[in-house]
């Protein structure tokens, strides 16, 4: 039954990770659901949580493969192989580069700064994670109404790098989603769907890879030789389906909108609160 619990962990974290339907929120609600066995005491909660995410983060590996490869060796070539250029006269991978490395910043600082604070109890209400379904589904809401979907990737200024980088310091809080934070604030910014999801994506691998390394060391020393091996079965099933979930967004957003994952929210949220009453 403990490897059945972990391969539904593990699917259900790798295709919420990149749907903007929070990860988190399901992984609480499923965690909930499965028992405390496994996630009773939050530290190891999350520092399960997020060493699951390295499966979805090496899911990112996979599919980018080939536009991080180029990425790096333009970013290298142009940046630690040779006087470095202006920044804007750079091509376009260099470019992205630091566009993702100034993204980056916020999620660092303020992650550390709320360290403890995410790793509380006050984190993992399911009232305080419904209500963050159904306000960041308002959001998104908005950002469909409003949004011009214009702007592509390769325009992409480090000011709004930066502003989507804060944005994705709103995922800290469960129920909020990393992808639905950052794609609704490209949207926002004029960006198209599928250019959104894009850099949202590439934005995310240095925030999980750090912080799922880094929960990893803190505590896995907590960790059982059981919870380990579940969080592994489950790093794997999360990788599997993490590859299917990117691959159809991506393709989704090329001809439709946020409406469908906009309609879940709100229903989860609502249910959620018809739950707990």
């Amino acid at each position: 039954m403990e490897i059945l619990y972990a391969i539904i962990v593990g699917i259900v974290q790798g295709l919420t990770e990149f749907l903007p339907i929070s990860s988190t929120a399901h992984m609480t609600i499923v965690a909930k659901l499965i028992g405390g066995n496994y996630f009773s005491d939050p530290k190891i909660w999350t520092a399960s949580m997020a060493t699951i995410q390295l499966g979805t983060m090496l899911s990112l590996l996979f599919y980018f493969r080939n536009e991080l490869l180029a990425l790096s060796k333009s970013f290298a070539r142009e940046n630690i192989f040779s006087l470095p250029r202006n920044i804007a006269n750079q091509s376009y991978n260099s470019r992205l580069g630091w566009a993702i490395g100034f993204g980056s910043i916020p999620i660092f600082v303020i992650g550390y700064l709320l360290k403890d604070f995410i790793e509380s109890d006050a984190t993992k209400s399911l009232f305080s994670i419904a209500l963050a379904l159904i306000i960041v589904a308002v959001f998104m809401l908005i950002a469909e109404v409003t949004g011009k979907f214009a702007k592509t990737i390769d325009k992409i200024t480090f000011f709004d790098a930066i502003l989507i980088g804060l944005a994705q310091t709103l995922a800290l809080f469960p129920g909020v989603s990393r992808s639905g934070a950052t794609i609704t604030a490209g949207l926002f910014l004029g960006y198209r769907r599928e250019d959104s999801a894009r850099f949202s994506f590439l934005l995310s691998i240095p925030a999980v890879l750090v912080s799922g390394v880094y929960e990893f060391i803190s505590n896995y020393h907590n960790i059982t030789k059981e919870q380990i091996i579940f969080v592994l079965i489950a790093t794997f099933f999360a990788f599997i389906s993490g590859i299917f979930a990117i691959s159809f967004l991506l393709k989704y957003l090329q001809k439709k909108s946020t409406l469908v994952f906009i309609v879940y929210r709100f229903l989860l949220g609502i249910i959620i609160l018809l739950w707990l009453v």
